[in-house]
């Protein structure tokens, strides 16, 4: 009986003990600022001091839809904005499945064994009907987000332009302020929200496969010619002579498109992220790039430029929340809603009544 004791499928074995999944520096951090709701002012020392707990209650703020939250979200955004600016943008795309987030997290654990700060901010998709999110970056990139040089922020792309929106933009901004000096944005993946993260980037980084059929198959020409590097990632095992012949097509590719302003040649390269091979190369590439565009000024009028596309994105989408949220408008729509389906109006007079109705 004894011997059956021992050997019972029964018996209860010892638990594997479970890794931590942030340092104890977050968790004291977490506890302090859960005690109270802290002030804007209190907001901006904290993210200038460089705490990740402040940054992400911050950023909670630009992301709500709360009058109030908006309001301290500003005071925040204009506290920080003389310590913005001082990082490198970087846009990282690629079709869905092309391992967006393995590469993110060798790439970005490379760059703090450099000595950097990392931030990246990843639009995840979020459901159209449910308006859900899977918000899974944050368990996908296991390691980096155990880095205390690394900040992870996952948001809901929600019906924003392909998920990136002003939102991003200022988001960006507060992680400037908090000292990381290297920003990666990830997108949802190649359509629309492609030029969007290009209005806020300073290099486009696009992601693709081989061995999938056509190699420029599924990708958009205005992304192609957006993108200041190609990299062809999975570069291993059995796609390793794959990648090689896909990077000569796409660099033939790539000299058929106009001449960028920037003065810099796209290029392609090969890696593979599971391996950890080739991201010293990309990074090289990348630090090339701004060494030129620094020195031709380029750098500096994109930036410019950005600044002044982001100034009118915002109005457009100030004058847009306005007009939807207005209470005649709301009335007035519904209405005029119900005339289009019936054909006793046109969509073009319908939008006409709307708005002469609400800028009387």
């Amino acid at each position: 009986m004894n011997h059956f004791a021992k050997k019972s499928a029964l018996k209860e074995n010892d638990g594997i003990e479970q890794p931590d999944t942030i340092n104890a520096r977050s968790i004291s951090q977490i506890q302090n600022f859960r005690r109270k709701q802290p002030t804007a002012i209190e907001l901006v020392e904290s993210i200038l001091k460089g705490d990740k707990v402040a940054l992400s209650r911050a950023i909670t703020l630009i992301e709500s839809t709360n009058a109030e939250h908006l309001e301290k979200a500003n005071q925040v955004i204009q506290g920080c904005l003389p310590y913005a600016n001082k990082s490198v943008r970087i846009g990282i795309t690629g079709v869905p499945g092309v391992g967006k987030s393995t590469f993110i997290e060798a790439f970005g654990k490379y760059l703090t064994s450099l000595g950097k700060k990392v931030a990246v901010l990843a639009v995840d998709p979020s459901s159209s009907i449910s308006h859900g999110s899977i918000l899974g970056d944050k368990t996908r990139m296991e390691e980096l987000v155990k880095d205390e040089n690394a900040f992870i922020r996952p948001s809901a792309s929600g019906e924003s332009l392909g998920g990136v929106a002003r939102k991003t933009r200022e988001s960006i901004m507060l992680c400037e302020a908090c000292g990381f000096d290297t920003i990666l944005i990830e997108t949802v993946g190649v359509g629309q929200s492609e030029t969007a993260v290009h209005s806020m980037v300073d290099f486009f980084l696009l992601l693709n496969l081989a061995g999938a059929g056509d190699e420029l198959q599924g990708i958009k020409r205005g992304i192609m010619e957006m993108a200041d590097l190609i990299v062809i990632n999975k570069a291993d095992g059995d796609n390793a002579n794959k990648a090689k012949l896909a990077k000569t097509e796409l660099n033939r590719a790539l000299h058929l498109f106009p001449e960028k302003n920037s003065g810099w040649m796209p290029r392609t390269s090969t890696c593979s992220a599971i391996e950890k091979k080739g991201i010293d190369e990309v990074w090289d590439t990348i630090e090339e790039y701004f060494r030129l565009t620094k020195e031709n000024g380029f750098f500096d009028t994109k930036r410019a430029n950005q600044n002044q596309y982001w100034l009118l994105e915002t109005i457009n989408e100030q004058l847009k929340n306005r007009f939807y949220n207005n209470p005649e408008i709301i009335e007035l729509l519904m209405e005029n809603k119900k005339a289009v389906q019936n054909s006793e109006i046109s969509p073009f007079a319908a939008a006409q009544l709307l708005l002469k109705t609400y800028f009387k």
